[in-house]
């Protein structure tokens, strides 16, 4: 380690199978703690390159819990998280929408870091009790369309870093990792960024990784599709500005969105179940409608995004979404 801080002060990048070996060291603790924090600092510091977040994926997913889910060609909507706007659960619910739609999920998520409600706690909040084995998590993806991967479960490397992150208490390359490390590798993803400059790093990373994508910024800071303002989509097949009315949508204002201060998780719960049984307000239909519409899109990019509205739009309409969420609950409780 020492010579790999050597060369980090000096300016110089690692290559990918440089940080993977490194993440390997550091679950059987070969460094110690110091190094290890200077080794995530110099990163923090200087700014990860792709091949050293790509090196650090690697050694992520080979120490931890693998899921076999090849068949199925799943997608993950995730969102980086740290945009400050502590929305409600949209890319969770979106998650029920797409499935609802007919295609297969595979949601890798954690309990809430800097919000209200985060995946884990909403699904825990219905009654689901998480789970590692293969043949549950199988079962939920072949007979509902959805599968729920909780992080701690499959990401044991993370355990070796906690201390040293909740010490630091800023965004570390660990922060990056969250939504690429999904141990099923999914075939395709829905990624919400908080900037531009993320954007640019997820998108050299997917290219690299080789699956179907579809990157979201909304240019106000949300790291999801808020629709109160225009957002910006990247995908391999496109590169283009949106405004909620190019989806056939109407503008969103922050506060039908936001999940509120001091609220709890069942509030949290309370508006993620009215938008799958049609009870809430349009923003929070709306902004589900659109984050789903751009899922489908990323499985299906030959597909017009307007038709892609309409499928998410049939998938809450058709209560598709609603029985959908039940059924998981069933096959998971």
């Amino acid at each position: 380690m020492k010579e790999i801080l050597k060369r980090l002060v000096a300016g110089e990048s690692l290559t990918a199978e440089e940080t993977e070996q490194i993440l390997i060291n550091i679950t059987r603790e070969v460094y110690p703690q110091e190094q290890v924090t200077a080794f995530i600092m110099a990163l923090q510091m200087r700014g990860i390159t792709v091949d050293e977040l790509l090196g650090l994926r690697a050694g992520m997913l080979k120490t931890g819990v693998p899921v076999n889910f090849d068949e199925f060609h799943p997608i993950d909507i995730v969102g980086t998280g740290g945009d400050g706007k502590n929305t409600f659960n949209i890319s969770t619910c979106s998650c029920f929408v797409v499935a609802g739609a007919g295609f297969k999920v595979a949601k890798h998520g954690n309990y809430a870091a800097t919000s209200v409600s985060g995946a884990s706690d909403v699904i825990e909040g219905h009654g689901v009790k998480f789970t590692a084995d293969q043949d549950k998590l199988r079962r939920s993806i072949d007979q509902c369309g959805i599968a729920y991967l909780h992080a701690p479960l499959f990401a044991k490397a993370m355990r070796f870093v906690g201390g040293i992150r909740k010490a630091l208490q800023i965004p570390t390359c660990f922060n990056l990792l969250g939504p690429i490390v999904n141990p099923c590798r999914p075939a395709y993803q829905l990624l919400g960024v908080a900037n531009l400059n993320q954007m640019r790093l997820y998108n050299s990373v997917y290219q690299k990784l080789g699956i179907g994508y579809c990157i979201v910024n909304s240019l106000d800071g949300y790291d999801e599709i808020s629709l109160t303002g225009n957002f910006k989509a990247q995908s391999r097949t496109m590169e283009r500005i949106f405004s909620p009315q190019d989806l056939g949508l109407e503008a969103v204002a922050p506060d039908e969105i936001c999940g509120g201060a001091g609220q709890t998780r069942e509030d949290a719960m309370r508006v993620f179940d009215s938008v799958l049984d049609g009870t809430s307000g349009r923003g929070q239909r709306d902004v589900v409608l659109a984050n789903s519409a751009f899922a489908i899109h990323a499985i299906e990019p030959q597909r017009p995004i307007e038709e892609c509205v309409a499928m998410a739009r049939e998938s809450i309409d058709s209560k598709s979404a609603l029985r959908t969420l039940k059924k998981f609950v069933e096959l998971n409780s």
